[in-house]
């Protein structure tokens, strides 16, 4: 019963399953073609001229580009203590398995366009790679009619910024398509395909990312972003509605949920936002979202059923704010990240708190996490026995084949010490 965006991916796969196999066979004349239809603009190539990316970046207002610089530096640190160190365990004498934690090769991270710009994508995007040690990145994000074919300037100078020197301008479906199958740019340098595509978009990636899934690896399907606020009497009304308005200002589609133990914030906030909304840049498309079935505010009796609400709802973001944030904020199990108290709004989060932004949507944070190092991370088991170490297991393993009616298993350590008799000594 509680409300959510409805993205119907299923209905979407048909549609964008011809243009997948159109890039796949057509390459790069396919991706052109598309973005001169969708984004009505057809770039010179796909690749943007390094020259390009340190032009924008030189041209970025110096507030902007401080305030990226930020939020590199900070997203840097909270990422470099997440990776993981191999470990070796020693089964038995001569018996040891080493888990190896080795970097995807190649990777594609997806900077949406749209209704907004998202430099700060391509940061949550690129740190995270680069701290697991991927060695290939390529940033895509939709060519700009405004920019002459290419992405926004803001990507490309966030690209600069984090040593990113491969940009391609493709948006959509066709994006995801071609970083699968790679391609010839029209200056005939060869697009290399990757081994795994990451970051938000619209239901066309999403569907693209489902297709091609297998092809390549991908971190989520993203959904509609989404907001949960569990409060009680001691929030402050301007603030949560302040928090609500943010989210919804994404995407009509978005999600604001507030979930409180009092009728009398709840009404508070509904006069918020009369007065707030009115206020804001982009006030039609809050309103859309703040009305639309996905938002809405939930009555509780009391803050362990509001737990248990937010826990079933497990919102991408999920804000605490309440009495003994911190304790409360401990007990909550599901969401994609969660903000405590009344100084850690999402707000902060998207930019410059550390933290990833790229999270489950769609109540996937019951069983998936955030963009992180171990994204970009496969765990691989090295096993190293020596003959005395095989010997002493080897009636066990030879027990297990014959149970699963798998003998050629046990045979393959059989061999190895002569007739079966053998085996003991």
């Amino acid at each position: 019963m509680l409300p959510r965006a409805e993205m119907n991916v299923d209905a979407v796969v048909e549609r964008v399953r011809p243009i997948i196999d159109d890039v796949r066979d057509r390459g790069v004349e396919a991706v052109l073609e598309y973005g001169e239809r969708f984004d009505r603009v057809r770039s010179e190539s796909v690749r943007v001229p390094t020259a390009a990316l340190r032009e924008a970046l030189e041209a970025t207002d110096p507030q902007v580009r401080a305030a990226l610089e930020t939020s590199i530096e900070r997203a840097r640190a909270v990422h470099a203590d997440q990776r993981r160190t191999d470990t070796t365990t020693q089964v038995v004498p001569g018996g040891t398995v080493t888990e190896r934690w080795v970097p995807v090769a190649r990777v594609g991270l997806y900077a949406p366009g749209g209704l907004a710009v998202y430099p700060s994508s391509v940061v949550m995007n690129v740190v995270p790679a680069q701290a697991a040690g991927v060695e290939g990145l390529v940033v895509c994000s939709p060519p700009q009619q405004e920019f002459g074919g290419r992405p926004h300037p803001l990507i490309l100078a966030a690209a600069a910024l984090l040593g990113v020197d491969e940009v391609w301008a493709v948006g959509g479906a066709q994006a995801v398509a071609l970083l699968a199958y790679g391609g010839t740019d029209t200056d005939g340098a060869a697009l290399e395909p990757v081994d795994m595509v990451t970051g938000p978009g619209n239901v066309y990636v999403t569907a693209a990312k489902r297709v091609l899934r297998g092809r390549i690896g991908i971190d989520s399907e993203a959904g509609t972003t989404e907001i949960a606020i569990l409060a009680d009497h001691t929030a402050d009304s301007g603030h949560v509605a302040a928090d609500l308005i943010s989210q919804a200002e994404h995407d009509p589609a978005a999600a604001s949920v507030l979930v409180t133990t009092s009728p009398e914030l709840a009404d508070a906030v509904d006069a918020e936002l009369v007065t707030q909304v009115g206020t804001t840049k982009h006030d039609e498309r809050i309103r859309t979202a703040l009305s639309g079935p996905q938002s809405g505010t939930i009555l509780v009796a009391d803050l362990d059923d509001g737990v248990r609400v937010v826990d079933a709802y497990a919102a991408e973001h999920l804000e605490i704010q309440t009495e003994g944030a911190r304790e409360v904020a401990a007990r909550v199990r599901n969401a994609g990240a969660v903000f405590v108290g009344p100084h850690s709004p999402v707000s902060l989060g998207d930019y410059c708190a550390g933290s990833n932004h790229v999270l489950p949507t769609g109540g996937c944070a019951r069983h998936s996490s955030g963009l992180s190092v171990q994204t970009f991370l496969r765990g691989i088991h090295v096993v190293d026995y020596s003959e005395d170490a095989l010997r002493a297991v080897a009636d066990q393993v030879v027990a297990l084949a014959e149970a699963e009616d798998l003998p050629a298993h046990g045979q393959a350590v059989a061999a190895r010490f002569g007739t079966r008799k053998d085996l003991s000594r």
